[in-house]
């Protein structure tokens, strides 16, 4: 699992089955690399979240078998980040 934070969303109009309706959020990690994570949470812009990579991220989604390899799992509540 990593921090990291949501910086926005990413609109795509024609997706694989898989990712069906899913939200997709651009996240930024704490040395500023960009990602797309599918996010089943409802993360805003600003929030920091936990993340789940690898086949692990499959099974933090409702369906095991969305397309993914990056899923926000956690919305943190409150987090000071250091640095």
């Amino acid at each position: 699992m990593e921090i990291m934070q949501v910086i926005g969303s990413l609109v795509c109009t024609h997706r694989v089955a898989g990712l069906g309706h899913m939200h997709l959020r651009v996240l930024r990690s704490n040395k500023g690399k960009l990602s797309v994570a599918v996010d089943p949470v409802g993360a805003s812009a600003g929030n920091w979240v936990f993340t789940a990579s690898g086949s692990a991220a499959r099974f933090a989604c409702p369906d095991p078998n969305t397309y993914t390899d990056l899923t926000i799992g956690v919305i943190i509540d409150f987090w000071a980040p250091e640095g």
